[in-house]
């Protein structure tokens, strides 16, 4: 072989040795792409969905940074859908982060730069506002920095209804005999819930015929009623008040007294078991069966 052609195979040894060299400096500069088994950028789990006025909850959201470059001033952020976010909660606190209100509308937690495949965790203890918008709204989350901002993923919708406390009322009666029969009417209130009551009133009134003795509640003027007035009572708690009657000579016949819740807060969404009634009958004024 000449010269010539030892020259042009030195050539095209440098060539391919060139060529060789670029395509493995251009793939180990290729950028690093997301896996199909990498998590959301957010995501959010709710300890409930299902909220009261007043309750408060806790939202933890875990954030995950899929780029290959690290996320400068890294924050985790939630809203409410195409609403303002604070027009339901307040804000109590978080942990992971430190965490404000952004713009009156929605939340953020900071937490520092995020390298690349770095997962935060922020934990959010959330208030209902005791006079939230009723309508429900589905809570959206997002990881943003300073110098990119990933998408913006739907959460679990809330729902917040108004408190409610079901306050039942039951009434038994018992008889004593001397001269005349004495009748006593117990009313027991109970809260059934979910939230705790107060500013209860129960009426109670015995069957005319017969003669008011007494009461653990307070007797309406000289009438047959009296207001039974319950300051508080937790949900699923209960309790009871009294009313004494006594029959006369000539009492006979079905006597019936009733007891009626006529106010409670918040609202009572079961009347059913608001209004109660108990008869007795008395064949002379000293034989009387409840």
């Amino acid at each position: 072989m000449g010269i010539k052609g030892g020259l042009a195979v030195h050539a095209w040894k440098l060539l391919r040795a060139a060529l060789i060299t670029g395509i493995i400096g251009a793939s180990l500069a290729v950028p690093m792409t997301a896996s199909a088994d990498d998590p959301p950028t957010s995501s959010v789990e709710v300890s409930q969905t299902a909220l009261s006025p007043g309750d408060t909850f806790t939202v933890t959201q875990t954030v995950f940074n899929k780029g290959d470059f690290v996320l400068e001033g890294a924050k985790a952020a939630l809203y409410a859908k195409d609403q303002t976010l604070t027009d339901w909660l307040d804000l109590v606190s978080c942990v992971g982060g430190n965490c404000y209100v952004a713009e009156g509308a929605h939340f953020r937690a900071s937490f520092g730069d995020m390298a690349a495949g770095e997962t935060r965790v922020v934990t959010w203890t959330l208030r209902v506002k005791d006079d939230p918008k009723m309508d429900p709204f589905i809570l959206r989350s997002q990881l943003i920095g300073d110098n990119y901002g990933y998408e913006i993923y739907s959460g679990p919708t809330i729902t917040i209804t108004p408190q409610a406390a079901d306050v039942s009322v039951a009434l038994s009666a018992s008889v004593r005999s001397v001269v005349t029969a004495r009748i006593t009417y117990t009313i027991t209130v109970k809260n059934n819930g979910p939230a705790d009551a107060s500013g209860i009133r129960v009426v109670g009134t015995y069957p005319a015929g017969l003669t008011y003795s007494s009461s653990t509640c307070s007797r309406i003027g000289t009438t047959r009623s009296v207001n039974c007035d319950i300051a508080s009572l937790a949900s699923g708690a209960s309790t009871t008040r009294t009313l004494v009657a006594d029959t006369g000579l000539l009492t006979v016949g079905t006597l019936t007294a009733t007891a009626q819740r006529t106010a409670s807060s918040p609202d009572d969404p079961a009347a059913a078991n608001d209004k109660v009634s108990k008869s007795c009958s008395a064949l002379t004024g000293l034989i009387v069966r409840c």
